[in-house]
């Protein structure tokens, strides 16, 4: 029995979540669904230009698990895109990465999701001096799921039986 997938953190959710080609009616389409964890790896790695490595650690992930899921939303998106098919953006096994805001006017924190930096003000004194940070720091536990990288495999299951040297 496979070991069950760990939700993937995204920073993003996108509002348009379908793209069809031009001039050809909706009966007429076949669709490729692209999950939101595909679609945040391919904007962490193609739009925004992070290393594989940052991009693995901003979505919780091992790199070769990034690698993985990159690979397979790029086919998607060129499948979608040389067929002529629509694109569809839903589904996944992901978490929306949690995320605190500082006001560097005040130094008041607050949690929040529903809003880009961009659309924000402090709360306290409406600067608009903000700056935002993952509430959750690398390799602590949220919602019952760890961040960071996990053991490899020379991890704690293989190290059962050693006799440590005396």
């Amino acid at each position: 029995m496979p070991r069950p997938t760990k939700p993937r953190w995204v920073e993003f959710v996108p509002c348009v979540t379908y793209f069809k080609p031009a001039g050809v009616p909706m009966s007429q389409l076949a669709e490729v669904t692209l999950g939101v964890d595909e679609a945040e790896a391919i904007r962490l790695k193609d739009y925004v230009g992070l290393e594989q490595e940052e991009c693995a650690i901003r979505m919780n992930l091992a790199q070769s698990t990034f690698q993985r899921i990159l690979t397979e939303a790029r086919g998607k998106v060129a499948q979608a895109l040389v067929n002529g098919k629509a694109l569809r953006i839903e589904g996944g096994n992901y978490l929306v990465s949690p995320f605190a805001f500082e006001c560097h006017d005040c130094s008041y924190e607050w949690s929040g999701n529903d809003k880009t930096i961009d659309e924000m003000t402090c709360p306290k004194c409406g600067g608009s001096n903000l700056g935002s940070f993952r509430k959750v720091p690398v390799g602590e536990t949220y919602g019952g799921f760890t961040s960071g990288y996990r053991r490899g495999r020379r991890g704690a299951r293989h190290r059962r039986g050693r006799m440590k040297p005396d």
